[in-house]
């Protein structure tokens, strides 16, 4: 019989690293050390085998398996939360019209007078991916007067962008509220990944927005759930998310495919990808100086706040 391969401990990990150390050259010294590292993952994995075993030996009696503790798990309570006990009238908001599948909703996309390639790119990934959706190049018309002619739209964003920063705008003029959010990271889609859209363009994609906890975050979501038809395609097989994680609100698109098993589904990533931070909310229009805030937050961030864990959304 051959015998037993003896597996690798803390102890083997930690000569080899030693050994890496004392290297003198440096081309074999980044070989040790490499070594090292899949050294140490290995025995990682042995550790997290060997305890998924015991577990499984001891049963009902295994101890409690350990979760690590992050800023999402130690959140604070909030007064307006709507996890545990929602309140009646969150489904009676503004989006309930929508939501009774009463309107097809239109969408008007502008951006500001004058925007770069990036903006201009990213506004016909937007019109793609957001069915019965039209871009509008405003050039020199101001925003009011763009209101008042597209008074059929449901909703309408406004992109600009600077060198250091990018800004949207989603005004929605049944419920006459503006959201100001601060875009902090945009990846336009990729070019192997273009082909994927062709022929769907306007097919309707699922749409999932997850982990809105509070009244305030709930609205959000109800507003991003407007943008696209109630009644999506599946034979599409696309899927829209906006995630919140930390006040933190990420769009990814995605095309999935179920395995032959049908218990599986493959997802395939096909764009754009942005991050959004909730700014304000506006009464009305959107004006800088004489607008009625329903909700801001400022850049000053531990001015305003006492606290890391609390949350808005």
């Amino acid at each position: 019989m051959e015998p037993a391969p003896v597996e690798p401990t803390v102890g083997d990990y930690q000569s080899a690293l030693s050994k890496a150390n004392r290297c003198s050259t440096r081309h074999k010294k980044r070989k040790d050390v490499a070594k090292a590292k899949k050294l140490k993952a290995k025995v990682k994995k042995e550790e997290r085998k060997r305890k998924q075993r015991e577990a499984e030996a001891l049963g009902n009696d295994a101890p409690p398996k350990q979760v690590p503790n992050t800023l999402e798990t130690l959140r604070e309570p909030d007064s307006t939360s709507v996890e545990e006990h929602p309140p009646e009238d969150v489904e009676l908001d503004e989006f309930s019209s929508y939501f009774a599948k009463s309107y097809v909703p239109k969408v008007l996309i502008t951006s500001s007078a004058n925007p770069n390639l990036k903006t201009r790119l990213f506004l016909k990934e937007l019109e793609r991916v957001i069915p019965n959706s039209i871009v509008f190049h405003r050039r020199q018309a101001k925003i009011k007067n763009i209101v008042r002619q597209a008074k059929d739209m449901n909703l309408r964003i406004s992109s600009s962008s600077t060198k250091t920063e990018r800004s949207q705008h989603a005004h929605h003029p049944l419920t006459g509220r503006t959201h100001l959010f601060l875009s902090i990271e945009q990846c336009q889609v990729d070019q192997a990944y273009q082909t994927g859209l062709e022929g769907n363009d306007c097919s309707p994609p699922e749409v999932l927005w997850s982990n809105f906890r509070t009244r305030l975050g709930v609205g959000i979501g109800r507003m991003f759930a407007s943008l696209f038809h109630y009644q999506p395609e599946f034979k599409g097989r696309r899927i829209v998310t906006f995630h919140n994680q930390r006040d933190y609100i990420f769009f990814r698109h995605h095309r999935y495919e179920f395995k032959k098993n049908g218990t599986k589904a493959a997802l395939r990533e096909l764009g754009p990808r942005f991050t959004l931070k909730l700014r304000s909310v506006q009464k009305g229009t959107f004006e800088s100086k004489t607008g009625e805030y329903q909700w801001i937050i400022t850049n000053k961030r531990h001015r305003m706040e006492d606290s890391r864990r609390r949350f808005h959304l």
